[in-house]
């Protein structure tokens, strides 16, 4: 299954039609022109683009966002410190049952970080819940790796050295380098969010370089340092079904495709 972003794309689109871009802590303030706008791009042309990219390489793909088949529902945003964030949801549901059900039909679900309050009203929502919280929805039927996609190899020691990758990172590990400044800024949500996850059932989380897909490097989060790490490009043997997404991901050819995708949950 795949979940992607698209706000430098939104951005440049509605920057093209007279639409202002405001954003608050790097989060998207989405007033009704602004909603209309990554309605267009995330639903439409990022999503669809993916789709038929991916129909191309012999994956049966169906492009969704939260409102189709009921998939995830969220509540509007409550104003927060004073801001008001407009058309923005926050993850309240996520139909597992319903993914399950295209999974198990051997259908690819491509989501885009869109979803309904179940009244009638889209609502623009983080890509990365999104992934966590269909990752989370998913554990009572498969064993469940999320992987994201970031611009750097992995979780760096230094921001300075691109190969000074942490390996493996557990809730311990976290409050450390948290305290010693190893890990801060945005970096801190996207771990508390993998960490969550991993709290929830999900197997683990890897945040790697697009390109490194299937390649056994990047950060591992996990509940605890295993002795050997689990080979999240290789299908997983478990008292569960063992389902293979990203087929494509693996291949040499499919490598420029994966560079679209903000993140990729992977359940093998």
């Amino acid at each position: 299954m795949l979940v992607h972003g698209g706000g430098r794309r939104a951005t440049k689109v509605a920057e093209a039609l007279g639409v202002e871009s405001r954003m608050v802590n790097g989060r998207r303030v989405t007033g009704k022109d602004m909603l209309d706008v990554v309605t267009m791009v995330y639903g439409g042309l990022i999503n669809k683009d993916i789709v038929a990219r991916l129909q191309a390489r012999g994956v049966n793909a169906a492009g969704l966002s939260g409102a189709d088949m009921d998939v995830i529902r969220s509540v509007r945003r409550p104003v927060t410190d004073g801001v008001d964030f407009g058309f923005v949801g926050d993850v309240r549901h996520v139909g597992g049952d319903r993914l399950k059900m295209l999974l198990d039909a051997d259908i690819t679900p491509v989501l885009a970080p869109l979803t309904h309050d179940g009244h009638g009203s889209i609502l623009n929502t983080n890509a990365d819940t999104i992934a966590s919280s269909a990752a989370m929805a998913l554990v009572d039927y498969y064993d469940v790796t999320l992987v994201f996609c970031f611009e750097k190899k992995g979780v760096l020691r230094n921001p300075d050295d691109d190969d000074s990758v942490i390996g493996r990172i557990t809730r311990e590990d976290y409050a450390r380098y948290v305290a010693d400044g190893t890990i801060s800024g945005g970096m801190m949500p996207k771990i508390e969010n993998a960490l969550n996850a991993v709290d929830a059932g999900v197997k683990q989380v890897v945040i790697t370089l697009a390109t490194e897909i299937g390649r056994h490097s990047g950060t591992v989060i996990s509940k605890w340092h295993a002795r050997a790490p689990l080979a999240y490009g290789q299908p997983v043997v478990s008292c569960m079904s063992s389902i293979r997404f990203l087929q494509f991901a693996y291949a040499p050819s499919a490598i420029s495709l994966c560079v679209l995708f903000n993140i990729i949950i992977c359940i093998i």
